[in-house]
């Protein structure tokens, strides 16, 4: 199996060529399938070799992924199996929903990039609710007025839970995530403006863990 690197601004065996047949769950791009294929046609038994695209981040993390040739044959009986031009893309089946509408393509200052409209499933934290009318209320402002205030910045805010003593836990993504600022706007921004609005929540606390952010908006 053979690695690829990818920046982020991208059936079981009897089944496979059915499933290769499917609509597509990520889209690529004719540069990056290009790319794609020159890289696989340099591998040893390079007709049998598929794109393997799974996510590597942990629950809560920002996307990471991995990307390496597989032999296409070999899938996974949960995996899916979609067949762009000349290239089987595999993705693993826990995947598949995270990583539909995605795009893979090719840029000359990143090289491979996924870009992803899904958002990664919050960490579950023990203890915290997350399914009474404060935490709709908190999930309703963080929607409509604290992501669009984020958004300049590329990043967002993702409702975790609260521990019904005043605190509400978030993770950051996107731009905030690994920012030398995101302390700073957690705390002075989004706490201000999460307190100030809705009884019930007196301070934030962020469960994100900015050491693996790839692109923050300042470093």
């Amino acid at each position: 199996m053979s690695p690829l690197d990818a920046s982020t601004s991208a059936s079981g065996t009897a089944d496979a060529d059915t499933a290769s047949t499917s609509a597509p769950i990520v889209e690529i791009t004719d540069a990056a399938l290009a790319q794609l294929l020159e890289l696989r046609d340099e591998e040893p038994d390079a007709d049998k070799l598929g794109l393997r695209l799974a996510i590597a981040s942990g629950s809560g993390e920002e996307f990471r992924y991995d990307l390496s040739f597989d032999e296409y044959l070999s899938a996974g009986h949960s995996d899916e199996v979609r067949t762009h031009g000349d290239l089987k893309v595999i993705i693993p089946g826990p995947d598949v929903d995270l990583m539909q509408g995605a795009t893979l393509d090719l840029t000359e200052s990143q090289g491979l990039v996924i870009r992803n409209p899904n958002r990664p499933a919050a960490p579950s934290v023990e203890g915290l609710v997350n399914d009474d009318p404060l935490s709709a209320e908190i999930e309703a402002m963080v929607a409509t007025e604290v992501n669009p205030a984020l958004a300049a910045h590329g990043g967002f805010v993702t409702y975790v839970g609260h521990d019904g003593e005043g605190t509400a836990f978030l993770t950051m993504g996107g731009g905030c995530h690994g920012c030398s600022m995101s302390k700073m706007t957690m705390l002075d921004g989004v706490q201000t403006m999460l307190a100030d609005a809705i009884d019930g929540v007196e301070r934030v606390k962020d469960l994100t863990d900015h050491s693996t952010g790839e692109n923050p908006f300042y470093s």
